[in-house]
């Protein structure tokens, strides 16, 4: 069956476009990646973010988690003994969170949500992670984390001036560029897991894994890789293609039948 770009979502694969090609564009150019920093450490908040709540589904508790200048994120959990299902959760929830809440907000705006109320609701998700893990547990262990509530507090504050302050237009991009930024980086990352779990024994998510099941690192790499690829490919088709013949096509934006 043919398929095509649903007309009245045109003007949003268009901005998803752009912000596709300038996030491919800032990262591959010289001396301009600290205009991506931000949106860098928000997906590391979003990863990190992941881990943490798969822990609290299973059952288990969260001993810290930060966030590092560099972008690297720490989650540290304490699982219950023999807790492999809850450990494999746990370990997978990070790429893939990152991902599926990428795909979310692509999700949203193709579904009309307002990129205003988009922005509020992930300057709330940084926020809460930045009062609970950089001040309450924190001062349960006494393991402050400046940094952490630093960039918690300017990215919290950045994306609830833009939801308050920008232009529809603006605030749609921004939605986008964010929504792209989850995405990109996730499988950016997921791609050097595979590279690292391959040359290197760093204690990676993917490490967890083998050590938790004795599968090599790389299997598990390869399946997160495969599995965000799936993610992202429904939610493209479902954000972008349209089915050639309406089944309603008393909607206002599909093509009239011809008599």
């Amino acid at each position: 069956m043919k398929l095509q770009i649903a007309r009245d979502a045109r003007p949003q694969v268009r901005t998803l476009l752009i912000a596709t090609a300038l996030t491919l564009a800032l990262w591959f150019l010289p001396f301009v990646g600290v205009l991506t920093y931000p949106f860098r450490l928000f997906v590391t908040f979003i990863h990190e973010g992941g881990h943490a709540l798969a822990a609290v589904l299973t059952g288990n508790s969260v001993r810290s988690l930060s966030v590092s200048f560099d972008t690297s994120g720490l989650t540290e959990t304490l699982v219950a003994p023999g807790g492999t299902f809850s450990q494999l959760f746990i370990s997978s929830a990070g790429y893939l969170g990152a991902i599926g809440f990428g795909a979310l907000l692509l999700w949203a705006i193709r579904h009309r949500v307002k990129a205003r109320a988009l922005l509020a609701g992930s300057a709330l998700v940084v926020a809460a992670l930045t009062v609970v893990f950089g001040f309450i547990v924190p001062l349960t262990n006494f393991s402050l984390q400046p940094f952490t509530v630093l960039a918690g507090v300017g990215i919290s504050v950045g994306l609830l001036a833009g939801a308050r302050y920008l232009g529809p237009r603006a605030a749609n991009f921004l939605a986008g560029f964010l929504a792209v930024q989850c995405v990109l980086n996730a499988v950016f990352d997921l791609k050097g897991l595979v590279y690292m779990s391959v040359a290197s024994n760093a204690q990676t998510d993917a490490m967890n894994m083998s050590a938790a099941t004795g599968i090599p690192a790389v299997v598990w790499a390869v399946m997160w890789a495969v599995i965000g690829f799936v993610i992202v490919s429904l939610v493209l088709r479902a954000y972008a293609v349209a089915r050639a013949q309406p089944s309603q096509p008393d909607l206002p934006f599909e093509d009239p039948l011809e008599v």
